[in-house]
């Protein structure tokens, strides 16, 4: 699953260190060497003259202090290199390194766009010891976006409900989910999204897990819930199937790996499934 490694160190305030590396971001995308994914030397982040302004410390890993900085334009400093999507990277790029990456992207994502206030325009300047841009004229403050989001595995006996999210870049069965609500708890939220997605009410929710997911910035909250009453009726926007999956059945295929749903999946996945 992917988390931050635990010899990881997060830092808000600027570094010197020996070893430095520089993830630079066009939006949303990682610029890597093409031939074998591996991050750009210094010598080659560096002949992009990066502004101080769009550099930001996000920590320290392996003995190596660790940088993000974000680019306007996308072309590349080199032959043999180019901007890759972190989702495209999933079993790629070292889950440590991606991980890292994923907090590196949630950081000058913020930074990018929150160089002027949203309230009255006026440019922001970074607070002082913390992460949050503030307005000099009329004290808007904006810290990095994070989008809470449920996900809940419903149990019905021996069987699980599994769907396909109309929407998913992946076609792969899993477990339900959506994003949090203004003035929900996130148990409100999986008896609303339960209830919306395929017509049915649970109950005995159990806490699971939570994992970072920054695609772009969200918190994914796992939980289970064991079925009270309903028939499957699918929202047809939000979920293409829906189907029980119990011991003798064929079971579909896994989720990506990195994700929580692989976890919360493979932890009620009958033996030999």
């Amino acid at each position: 699953m992917l988390q931050t490694p635990l010899a990881f160190k997060p830092l808000i305030r600027p570094e010197y260190h020996a070893d430095t590396v520089t993830l630079v971001f066009h939006r949303e995308r990682l610029l890597l060497r093409d031939a074998d994914l591996s991050l750009p030397p210094a010598a080659v982040a560096a002949s992009l003259a990066l502004a101080t302004e769009r550099t930001h410390a996000i920590g320290l890993w392996q003995d190596r202090y660790y940088q993000a900085a974000w680019v306007d334009d996308d072309a590349v400093p080199a032959p043999g290199y180019s901007y890759h999507g972190l989702r495209g990277l999933f079993g790629q790029l070292d889950e440590g390194l991606l991980a890292v990456a994923g907090r590196a992207v949630q950081v000058v994502e913020w930074a990018r766009t929150h160089r002027f206030c949203g309230a009255c325009g006026t440019a922001t300047r970074l607070a002082e010891g913390e992460r949050c841009a503030t307005c000099p004229n009329c004290g808007m403050t904006a810290y990095p976006r994070i989008s809470p989001a449920m996900m809940v595995l419903v149990r019905k006996g021996d069987a699980v409900l599994l769907a396909m999210h109309s929407a998913s870049p992946y076609k792969r069965y899993t477990a339900l989910a959506g994003f949090l609500e203004a003035g929900e708890s996130v148990e409100e939220a999986v008896h609303r999204e339960v209830s919306e997605e395929v017509g049915l009410r649970v109950h005995n929710l159990k806490y699971f897990g939570s994992q970072s997911w920054p695609f772009p910035h969200a918190l994914m909250i796992a939980y289970t819930a064991d079925y009270l009453d309903g028939e499957i009726r699918v929202d047809p926007a939000e979920i293409a199937e829906a189907c029980w999956f119990g011991p003798d059945d064929e079971w579909p295929e896994r989720p990506v790996s990195v994700s929580i749903a692989s976890e919360l999946i493979n932890a009620h996945r009958p033996p030999g499934r």
